[in-house]
């Protein structure tokens, strides 16, 4: 009877993790720099404008050695090097309020904005 209860016990308590919440899923950002003078923050194909606050992953493609992706906001400062050429992943938490990401050696043409509301 003592097995019994004990394989009960255990069987209940996989249940039960088995059946927890595994939290909530990263949402994928897409950032692309380059090989022209461009920058892009997309979500799902479509420019970033508004997000929601929370964990987002963003792979940065950096497609110029003359160029660099940095998103800058509450809590974030990152940035890929400008001979840099290739792709990074970041995980960032966004909170409430306005980022900004730019080429810094060309921040005054190649620039965006969102907000996090």
């Amino acid at each position: 009877m003592t097995r019994i209860r004990i394989v009960l016990a255990t069987a209940c308590a996989l249940a039960l993790v088995a059946a927890a919440p595994t939290g909530a899923a990263t949402t994928k950002l897409v950032a692309n720099v380059g090989p022209g003078f461009t920058i892009t923050l997309t979500k799902a194909g479509k420019k970033v404008t508004t997000l929601k606050p929370g964990s987002y992953a963003i792979t940065v493609n950096d497609k110029s050695t003359f160029h660099n992706f940095r998103l800058r906001g509450l809590g974030v400062n990152k940035a890929t090097t400008v001979p840099f050429k290739g792709a990074k992943r970041w995980t960032v938490t966004l909170k409430k309020g306005t980022y900004r990401y730019q080429c810094d050696p060309h921040k005054l043409d190649m620039k965006g904005s969102f907000k996090v509301v």
